[in-house]
């Protein structure tokens, strides 16, 4: 069943088509995105290895994290992973090599420009590696496009709170994982609601700020898709890599916020694991 369209995905296409097309960043090389415009220091500094970078086709990384999930997953050889919000492809081809030739990665982005990129970079990858195993599908994450009980783990990237409807998409990721499936991700979790200023601002959401959930309406949300063993890790230091002091987004959000306050005050990087009952 198709997602019903939404304004905020027509924006974040926009964002994120033009982010795909000059490789990182929201307005330009210095603005940040989810991190954007400083890839190799913003991902090393929310948890990548040099060694995984490197590991990488070039353009992969686009300094759109908040987190390292596929670090956490702890995928194991044969598994199949599906990577919501893939862009560029790069937490998917971190995956493809842990679950190597057995295995399977699925990737899902809804931006054209991104999807492209990523198909690019997947032939770099193949040529490289020798691994054929990741696949790239267009769809957005309220309407994956797999069957039920598809896969054994499902990462996403600082990509669930660019969602106008988060309970779904945490209702499809029930969906499609198998009995026992489990969940690694990375996302941006509000600690106290944003001024409604910040809310309605195009440049937070794109920032994944204005539409991180609350953290008591996010285990509401995972609760009620049916996952168990639910965990919530604050990762605060992402937040300084990936907005640092002289980033533009900085500038616009102290603007919105009020006096003395600063954004780590709203919100974290955090890691979201669970699991589907067997």
């Amino acid at each position: 069943m198709e997602a019903t369209p939404h304004p905020t995905h027509l924006k974040i296409q926009d964002a994120y088509g033009k982010i795909a097309s000059i490789g990182g960043g929201c307005c330009g090389p210095q603005s940040s995105c989810c991190g954007g415009g400083r890839s190799g220091e913003v991902a090393q500094g929310v948890g990548y290895s040099a060694a995984e970078l490197a590991s990488l086709p070039e353009g992969a990384n686009l300094g759109l994290s908040c987190g390292n999930p596929t670090a956490l997953a702890e995928l194991k050889a044969g598994e199949v992973v599906l990577d919501l919000g893939s862009g560029a492809g790069m937490d998917a081809f971190l995956a493809a090599q842990r679950v190597g030739p057995e295995g399977h990665v699925h990737g899902v982005d809804m931006t054209r420009e991104m999807l492209a990129k990523a198909r690019h970079n997947a032939a770099e990858f193949r040529r490289r590696t020798g691994l054929g195993n990741v696949t790239f599908h267009q769809g957005q994450i309220e309407a994956i496009p797999l069957p039920d009980a598809s896969v054994d783990v499902v990462l996403s990237n600082c990509v669930l709170n660019l969602s106008p409807d988060q309970p779904r998409v945490w209702r499809e990721i029930a969906r499609v994982l198998k009995p026992g499936g489990r969940v690694s991700i990375s996302d941006m979790v509000l600690l106290r609601p944003l001024p409604e200023a910040v809310q309605e601002s195009v440049e937070a959401l794109v920032g994944c700020i204005a539409g991180a959930p609350l953290l008591t309406d996010l285990q509401d949300m995972t609760a009620a898709a049916g996952l168990v063993d639910r965990a919530f890790t604050p990762k605060g230091e992402a937040i300084e890599a990936m907005l640092p002091v002289d980033d533009p987004l900085i500038d616009h959000l102290l603007a919105l916020l009020p006096a003395g306050t600063k954004p780590s005050d709203y919100i974290t990087s955090m890691i979201i694991s669970a699991r589907k009952s067997a």
